[in-house]
């Protein structure tokens, strides 16, 4: 069950999703949200996969953890706990990799996280509320309505909040049932009324896939009620000659030096 939390009415939550094994992503969001004003930190999920950096990423998530931050699990923290090594896909070959550069201490710590968790009026889940451990994909106002109302059935939740799909999209329902679907603009405060139910996918921090390089959050400022999602430039094809050197799979390097 969602673990719940106390939301206090100046809460600035930052939400970090997908990142990958990329730590200078990481390092930037977070010193971009430090600079904004963020009280509170959530990582929702994906923490490792694909990336060169697994260690140095859980380590830095478990630090937050430590300083009182949310930190989820996503589907692909739980491949390098017991990896199924057939080769098969792009996750597979790179979480037997891994596996390898992470110890049993860290490995445990990714097996124990949670699959959603309440803050407040906030539900956090790295795919969907609906069936957090089946890794639906928001793709859809659909698939969007279905995780809301999951979540909606505890009266007091008003906002979702997930990652999974890489892209940085808002819903929100009116005084109807179907959900609106609208495309954020980086930097630009987006009013999120409590009157209104919202789900946002926040992007991802360490492997976005809209052609466009910078690393993605976003922040909510539960005072003033508003939603801001945020692209924060970093030195990436830094982390693309890491990836190469660790021998990870090519299409990986380019995908992330062309944000697609």
């Amino acid at each position: 069950p969602p673990r719940r939390g106390v939301t206090r009415p100046s809460l600035k939550l930052a939400l970090l999703s997908d990142l990958h094994a990329n730590l200078p992503a990481l390092d930037a969001c977070l010193a971009h949200a430090r600079v904004q004003g963020a009280t509170h930190y959530a990582i929702l999920g994906d923490i490792v996969g694909y990336g060169p950096h697994p260690s140095e990423v859980v380590e830095r998530c478990r630090e937050l953890q430590l300083q009182g931050a949310t930190v989820l699990r996503g589907n692909h923290d739980v491949l390098p706990v017991n990896p199924v090594l057939t080769g098969s896909t792009w996750a597979d070959m790179t979480a037997a990799w891994t596996f390898k550069h992470l110890d049993d201490l860290q490995r445990e710590w990714l097996a124990q996280l949670p699959l959603t968790a309440t803050l407040g009026s906030v539900f956090l889940v790295h795919a969907t509320a609906d069936a957090p451990e089946k890794w639906h994909y928001v793709m859809d106002e659909r698939l969007a309505s279905r995780s809301l109302d999951a979540a909606s059935q505890d009266a007091a939740i008003r906002y979702v909040f997930g990652g999974h799909v890489h892209q940085q999209t808002l819903y929100y329902r009116g005084t109807g049932r179907q959900l609106m679907p609208f495309k954020p603009r980086a930097g630009v405060a987006i009013p999120v009324g409590p009157h209104r139910h919202w789900l946002a996918t926040v992007g991802s921090c360490g492997q976005p896939r809209d052609g466009d390089t910078r690393a993605s959050y976003a922040l909510l400022d539960l005072a003033a009620n508003v939603l801001t999602f945020h692209r924060v430039a970093y030195d990436h094809l830094s982390v693309v000659r890491d990836m190469r050197v660790a021998g990870l799979p090519e299409v990986l390097a380019t995908r992330l030096e062309s944000g697609r």
